[in-house]
């Protein structure tokens, strides 16, 4: 397995390329990565894991149906970053990374520890973080979809 990441400037992007890699069944391999900076503001924060998002909305309403199409939406807090939305395999890693911050969840799923405080930094700065978690047969087709609806610093590790 390999894991494809990206990033993406806005959450319309970031949204029409995850429904699109959903309908081409990469559901469960989808993990998405946001500021919550609505939380923020409403200095409110749930536990990783206890917002069900079927129903496309996250807490706060944040990202709208962004995370509702990745699986397991939950808010955290992580020093140095703030409130995040996190979505998907790597939400749990994140979870149990909180003081590794970003860069460690992503070093955990098996990201090169620059690369990975390379997407941390990107999130910071208000990006939306997308990867697939693939096998080698689908890198390419899950690469191509996130360049195609604009995603940035697409890479695969």
């Amino acid at each position: 397995m390999k894991t494809v990441l990206s990033t993406f400037p806005n959450r319309d992007a970031a949204e029409k390329a995850v429904a699109e890699l959903r309908q081409k069944g990469f559901d469960k391999d989808i993990s998405i990565v946001a500021k919550d900076d609505q939380n923020r503001e409403k200095n409110q924060f749930t536990t990783m894991g206890t917002d069900n998002v079927s129903d496309g909305a996250t807490t706060g309403g944040v990202l709208g149906g962004l995370a509702g199409l990745a699986v397991g939406a939950g808010a955290l807090a992580i020093p140095g970053i703030g409130p995040l939305i996190a979505a998907g395999p790597i939400a749990g890693l994140l979870s149990g990374a909180a003081t590794g911050g970003i860069a460690g969840g992503l070093v955990d799923y098996g990201i090169p520890q620059e690369r990975s405080k390379f997407y941390e930094d990107r999130v910071k700065q208000g990006n939306i973080l997308v990867t697939i978690r693939t096998d080698d047969s689908r890198i390419n087709e899950a690469a191509d979809t996130l360049r195609r609806f604009g995603a940035q610093d697409v890479e695969t590790h």
